[in-house]
């Protein structure tokens, strides 16, 4: 059996709609991606240098970044190699079965990490237009939906109506917000809002803070400040730390990665938009240029269309239109 639909037989255990939500949330991608793989399979007759070349471009064209592409390329020619792989149509499931490797390091790696007792507090940090403020609202409902006490925290004071629309997404995910004047020390904001959660027995509280990249200096400043009241008041916290990228934005999702990476400890990657572009490819950039495990995914605009990240969802939402025409080709041929 090959790789393919050993990953169709995992991810038809899971939930149909979870499966139909990373297809459709991928088809710019997926759509740029097969068709060319597909094409660049149909025009040549064995696997050789200039099949390797091309495959490179269209990897690149789909942001999977550079040096991604140069190490998948440089691996998939050793698989080849070993497995003595002629017929390009092959190389198409070495191709998944790398990327989903590379995806993915372990089992657990993409789950968040919530306390089984006391309060969890995930922070999350990124610039401002990457829709942060919309993944936490959409994330509360989630935690909300599974029964458990959340409460927010507007720890963005810096820019106008960032509060407001944290306090829009509390009413409709009918949480508590926890906020201070516009222009407050972020900080204190915390202090309070973990005391808050506290005394409310909230089970998760998720924090809000400023995107700001214009000064560095400051914006790691603020960070550490406000991590350090966190473990001052819960050790341990805070549990996650969630960078939020716009996958619109390619490869400046990456440099933006880059720069918090260096202003704090990110523990994961929420990755928003996925469903508006056609540079999906920028996950397998993040992940292996960056070794930082993509945990959420915005696949729509619905309150409910945040989805944990799954590399076998990913891979088979990405590739499902190649192996979907070999399977028509076959039933074409049987009849």
């Amino acid at each position: 059996m090959g790789f393919f639909n050993k990953l169709k037989e995992k991810i038809t255990k899971q939930t149909e709609s979870v499966t139909e939500k990373f297809k459709s949330g991928l088809t710019k991608t997926r759509e740029s991606l097969s068709e060319k793989v597909n094409d660049l399979i149909s025009r040549y007759r064995k696997v050789d240098e200039d099949f390797f070349d091309e495959l490179e471009e269209i990897l690149i064209s789909a942001d999977v970044g550079a040096v991604t592409v140069m190490d998948l390329v440089d691996e998939l020619k050793d698989t080849v190699k070993k497995r003595n792989i002629q017929d390009p149509n092959e190389v198409k499931e070495v191709i998944s079965e790398q990327l989903a490797e590379m995806l993915q390091k372990s089992d657990d790696e993409t789950t968040l990490h919530i306390q089984q007792d006391g309060l969890t507090v995930i922070l999350f940090v990124g610039v401002n237009g990457v829709g942060k403020t919309t993944t936490i609202g959409k994330l509360a409902h989630k935690f909300k939906q599974e029964g458990k006490q959340v409460m927010l925290a507007a720890g963005d004071t810096f820019r106008a109506g960032a509060i407001e629309q944290l306090e829009v997404w509390g009413e409709r995910a009918s949480v508590p917000v926890i906020k201070h004047q516009s222009g407050s020390d972020p900080a204190a904001v915390m202090y309070d809002a973990i005391q808050a959660a506290k005394s409310r027995d909230v089970d998760i509280l998720l924090c809000d803070t400023a995107g700001r990249l214009q000064n560095k200096v400051n914006l790691m400043k603020e960070l550490a400040k406000v991590k350090t009241v966190i473990s001052r008041e819960i050790p341990g916290a805070p549990h996650e730390v969630l960078l939020v990228l716009d996958a619109t934005t390619g490869q400046n999702a990456m440099s933006q990665a880059k720069t918090f990476g260096e202003a704090t400890d990110v523990s994961g990657i929420v990755l928003t938009k996925l469903d508006g572009t056609a540079k999906g490819g920028i996950v397998l950039a993040i992940r292996h240029e960056l070794d930082i495990p993509v945990k959420l995914v915005g696949l729509g605009e619905k309150i409910d269309d945040l989805e944990e990240f799954d590399a076998n969802q990913f891979i088979y939402g990405l590739f499902s239109g190649m192996f979907d025409s070999d399977e028509e080709n076959q039933e074409t041929e049987k009849e």
